[in-house]
């Protein structure tokens, strides 16, 4: 009898885990990722570390790499190739697109890394996946402050010394773009994340693809020097829109219209949505794949 109560009474209090299955593929637990936001913080400094640890230089690269890059595209695109650059000095022209694009291509690529980079950890303890991909895209923030700040500062120089600049209140709509570039970047990466666990060739091509989607998103030259009949189809490239948006609020030259920014978003949302539904699947086999 009284072993009965005793186990009567340990029924009757409240569990402290309860674990059940979630059959939806969309499902995100905001609250437990906010739980683990120290997860997060010790990821991102992981990361940073983990780069710059052993360079001479150290985070002088994120300087260093986008003015290399952007004097390369001018003595290249301008002097050589003779491209437009809608009138905007084409140092600027060239760095506008390399900050922008190097946001994108650093998020896209390290989440892409996130079960293989990872693997290790994922099946030792649980945490919530999502962590590593949110972790790697703030990592790409932190190096897209340094350089967005370099270019804006020489955009200030040019603009005093009298260069044919029009900055305007269109510059609000700058987190706006960072945050369309960081959904991107994490919804492709976790899809192709996902995708190189059972096909392990894919990881030697996403550098090369991504090299290549790179040439098909206005970095190198304006939207405005392809026909219009054809704009259609570069804008179904969401990061043109993007890029043009970002030359357009601090340049003041820029092909955006309202149609190529809305089809920009449907499709980051598709790829974001699409990502994580794959990505979710994958966690939950990934041990017995591996």
């Amino acid at each position: 009898m009284s072993d009965t109560l005793r186990l009567s009474s340990e029924t009757d209090l409240p569990w402290s885990k309860i674990i059940r299955s979630e059959h939806n593929l969309l499902y995100l637990d905001f609250y437990e990722l906010w739980r683990y936001r120290d997860l997060i913080f010790l990821m991102v400094k992981r990361d940073f570390h983990a780069t710059y640890a052993q360079t001479i230089l150290g985070p002088l690269w994120f300087i260093i790499q986008p003015l290399l890059t952007s004097s390369l595209f001018t003595i290249l695109f301008t002097q050589v190739a003779k491209i437009s650059t809608d009138g905007i000095p084409p140092f600027l022209f060239y760095m506008s697109g390399v900050v922008a694009w190097g946001y994108f291509s650093d998020c896209l690529t390290k989440t892409a890394a996130t079960f293989r980079a990872n693997a290790h950890v994922f099946g030792k303890v649980y945490f919530p996946r999502l962590v590593v991909p949110i972790a790697s895209v703030i990592t790409c923030l932190i190096n897209f402050a340094v350089q967005f700040s370099i270019f804006f500062l020489i955009y200030l120089v040019l603009l005093f010394k009298g260069a044919s600049l029009h900055p305007s209140f269109r510059v609000i709509v700058l987190p706006v773009l960072i945050i369309q570039m960081a959904l991107l970047g994490i919804g492709l990466g976790c899809l192709l994340s996902s995708m190189t666990v059972r096909y392990r060739d894919l990881a030697m091509a996403i550098g090369f693809l991504t090299q290549m989607w790179m040439y098909a998103s206005c970095v190198f030259y304006p939207l405005s020097s392809i026909p219009k009949d054809w704009q259609w189809v570069l804008v179904l490239n969401p990061m043109v829109p993007v890029i043009e948006s970002f030359r357009f609020a601090f340049l003041g030259a820029g092909t955006v219209e309202i149609w190529q920014l809305a089809i920009g978003a449907i499709v980051s949302a598709i790829l974001l949505l699409l990502g994580v539904m794959v990505f979710n699947h994958t966690a939950r086999t990934f041990n017995d794949t591996v």
